[in-house]
């Protein structure tokens, strides 16, 4: 899910001292960041390293990463006419080619060893973050936007759709051998303002992404869509463009699947704090996922991104254990 190893000794190494996001502006630093997970463990494809966030700042706004608090926005969007200071989403899109030089730079280094997949947060999660200069338990101020301004919240929705697909094409064009959309607080909606403020821009994603992608000749890719705690509309979203539903843990297996049908890969979904277990249990966990999901259309993963202070012995023991467990699944 987030491979990046905030709970790697080497991550940590490497990045002491550093701004996040300067980090994130090193294309040298990305792709060495994005190779030490692989160096560990016999993973099946890499991540790059970036951060969501990146998309506001080509947008012109100002964020920065608070250590021990995450991302903060010195001056969120308050008013409909703050939107007029978003730089035009054609010209963001040229603001991060920091990103496409650590795509090409990382897939030279990889040398075709597994595929390297990019991605970004989608419109509604970026929504969030700019209007309330942050994390937030509750969205409210995002929230109070489609309730009481919801032309300007589909016109900043539309803006970062706008960002998005030049921004997602250009990963491709740069080695990106698969897409990820992060929609991390679709939980934060219930079902219709999921369906008036979200699904329609996850839609437009997809649907845009793949045309841009046939239209400057490159091939297509997987794409793979993760929105978390929402499961209210995994039917929506297994139809949405994508060929990968990512799950959480809060959903079993068996009933997704059932509702999803079976033309749709899933992705998911052991919880990330399983990983705090024996090694013993974690088999044990890695084995019961697997036997939920069967062995078709299925990519086994976290349900979320990993947390620092976890034990690298047992994400190798995680990913071991899927490596093992799959190849006795596929024998039967």
């Amino acid at each position: 899910m987030r491979q990046a190893g905030r709970y790697l000794p080497e991550f940590r190494e490497t990045r002491a001292g550093q701004d996040f996001f300067n980090t994130c502006r090193s294309p040298e630093a990305c792709c060495e960041l994005t190779l030490q997970p692989l160096r560990r463990f016999p993973l099946d494809a890499a991540i790059i390293f970036s951060d969501i966030l990146v998309v506001p700042q080509a947008l012109g706004m100002e964020v920065t990463m608070i250590p021990g608090k995450g991302p903060s926005f010195p001056k969120p969007l308050k008013e409909e006419q703050d939107l007029e200071h978003l730089r035009d989403p054609a010209a963001a899109a040229s603001e991060l080619d920091y990103v496409f030089q650590a795509i090409t730079l990382t897939r030279q280094r990889l040398a075709g060893r597994v595929p390297l997949i990019g991605f970004a947060g989608a419109p509604w999660t970026l929504m969030t973050y700019m209007i309330e200069g942050g994390g937030s338990s509750t969205m409210a101020q995002a929230k109070r936007w489609l309730y009481q301004r919801p032309q300007a919240s589909h016109r900043l929705l539309c803006i970062l759709t706008d960002t998005l697909v030049p921004y997602l094409v250009g990963q491709v064009a740069a080695g990106a051998q698969a897409l990820q959309l992060f929609e991390s607080h679709a939980g934060h909606l219930g079902p219709q303002l999921f369906s008036k403020f979200a699904l329609p821009y996850i839609r437009d994603v997809a649907k845009r992404v793949k045309a841009g992608l046939q239209k400057a000749g490159l091939a297509p890719v997987p794409m793979i869509i993760f929105a978390k705690d929402g499961h209210f509309a995994l039917e929506e979203l297994a139809q949405a463009g994508y060929e990968v539903v990512g799950l959480d843990w809060t959903v079993t297996p068996k009933k997704v699947r059932e509702r999803v049908g079976k033309t749709v890969t899933l992705q998911g979904n052991l919880d990330p704090c399983a990983l705090y277990a024996s090694k013993e249990e974690i088999g044990r966990l890695v084995q019961q996922m697997l036997d939920d999901f069967g062995s078709q259309r299925y990519i086994a993963n976290l349900g979320h991104g990993l947390y620092p202070d976890m034990d690298p012995e047992h994400v190798g023991a995680f990913v071991d254990a899927v490596h093992r467990h799959s190849r006795l699944l596929r024998q039967n």
